[in-house]
């Protein structure tokens, strides 16, 4: 493997993952996708011209996770995103940690329930923490229509959220 491949591309894999985990809802089909979009980079990467490697490849997931899905009538919805929830520095009792896990799950389910536009301006902003600039390269849309819809996805996700108390 190339060397500069392996030092610009490879440090975004998770990045890649998670991407895919939330845009196919599906941990093997997530999985297949990130294989195919480095498989994909790797061969074009003679075609890379600098910028952003992670807006780069993220682009590239994104746009094999829209081929999939268009190749398969079904959407694909997985019983659960497997994010790791954010370590506590403190143990937590069995009950805490419980509950901790349902809360959770709960986001992670309204996260998976937005539409894909706004669920994957969602990831790529709050998960990934991609500049709006590098979400508009990812996408392929203007930076206010990213801005738009992070705004609209947040309300989606408050709403989603009130509606469940």
């Amino acid at each position: 493997m190339e060397p500069r491949f392996e030092q610009l591309i490879l440090p975004h894999l998770d990045a890649a993952y998670n991407l895919a985990r939330f845009l196919m809802r599906d941990a093997a089909a997530a999985d297949d996708v990130v294989q195919e979009a480095l498989l994909r980079a790797y061969r074009s990467f003679s075609s890379y011209r600098g910028g952003d490697p992670k807006s780069w490849v993220l682009a590239i997931v994104r746009n094999c996770c829209s081929t999939l899905l268009a190749t398969t009538a079904k959407d694909r919805i997985g019983s659960a995103i497997d994010l790791d929830a954010v370590e506590d520095s403190q143990r937590d009792t069995p009950e805490q940690a419980a509950l901790r896990r349902s809360e959770v799950d709960a986001v992670r389910a309204l996260i998976v329930a937005l539409p894909e536009p706004f669920r994957e301006a969602l990831v790529l902003r709050e998960l990934e923490d991609l500049s709006y600039k590098q979400i508009a390269q990812v996408t392929g849309v203007p930076i206010g229509t990213v801005m738009s819809r992070l705004a609209r996805a947040r309300e989606m996700l408050r709403d989603a959220a009130e509606a469940i108390r």
